[in-house]
């Protein structure tokens, strides 16, 4: 797998979640540890290793996070984020004072680490996907405060973004429906009050309610929600293109290649954001 070709986010979109993070690991005094048994004056070059293969993302979230620490120390970024990696291979090396590369550690390889995982996992969805126009998706099911760099790894492994918030979009569930009094009523008080820049997506459950949506006409795409594969197949076939098809509900990794067979053109899944094991980065002097 190749780097994506997006220009990364700036620094300053991303210093606030990692200055959050050091001040919350240094506490009240900062590292007693090192400052009890590292003299002052010991410089290092420590290299930030992968210890399992996958997908990389979190580098730049690494380099600021060294960098918050001591701006002297010199940092040399060997693999970007997006990258496909393998066991062993050094994908960063940090050099100057012992201390300060001893303080950045843990929240370099917590973010690191963890959006690797959300990385990796995302390219093991999207090779599901090979030969058919699906794309993957992630949800909102992320890490409160995180969503931003949740949802970047996401896209450092192949993926596609869902909402951000609440705002970006407007999607109709089961809930809305039943307080709205039934698709039509939900459908013709959007169409009353939504602006031309915003998307509509509603969801449905059956093929009845797929009909309906269709025939009252006003959403850009449906959410076709926990539907077995046959009754994907039929979805699709219904809607002969006329909206965008979005497949959920229960999508592990071992149901995706059959469920981008049946043409939807989105399959979301919370599980890469919200059950993705971390990758094994260590850094080692």
């Amino acid at each position: 797998m190749t780097p994506m070709t997006y220009a990364a986010l700036p620094d300053l979109v991303l210093e606030p979640l990692v200055r959050n993070a050091l001040t919350e690991d240094m506490g009240t005094f900062g590292d007693i540890t090192t400052r009890a048994v590292i003299p002052a004056g010991v410089t290092y070059q420590a290299k930030l290793n992968a210890r399992d293969e996958g997908v990389v993302s979190g580098m730049q979230i690494a380099r600021i996070a060294f960098h918050l620490v001591d701006p002297s120390l010199k940092i040399d970024t060997l693999v970007g984020d997006g990258s496909a990696v393998t066991k062993g291979q050094t994908l960063m090396t940090i050099e100057g004072a012992a201390s300060s590369i001893l303080m950045g550690e843990r929240v370099a390889l917590n973010f690191a680490g963890r959006l690797s995982g959300i990385a990796s996992l995302t390219a093991q969805f999207v090779a599901q996907t090979a030969g058919t126009k699906t794309r993957i998706t992630c949800t909102r099911k992320t890490t409160p405060g995180l969503r931003t760099v949740e949802k970047l790894a996401v896209l450092h492994g192949g993926g596609f973004n869902h909402r951000f918030s609440l705002s970006d979009a407007i999607l109709i569930k089961d809930n809305h429906i039943a307080a709205a009094g039934g698709i039509r009523a939900v459908l013709d008080a959007t169409k009353a009050v939504a602006s031309h820049m915003v998307k509509v997506e509603i969801e449905v459950d059956t093929l009845e309610q797929l009909a309906e949506v269709l025939e009252v006409d006003g959403a850009d795409n449906v959410l076709l929600d926990n539907m077995d594969t046959p009754t994907l197949i039929e979805a699709v076939k219904m809607t002969e293109g006329r909206v965008v098809l979005e497949a959920s509900g229960n999508m592990k990794l071992d149901r995706i290649a059959e469920v981008s067979a049946t043409g939807v053109d989105y399959i979301s899944s919370g599980a890469l954001t919200h059950s993705a094991m971390t990758l094994d980065l260590g850094l080692d002097f």
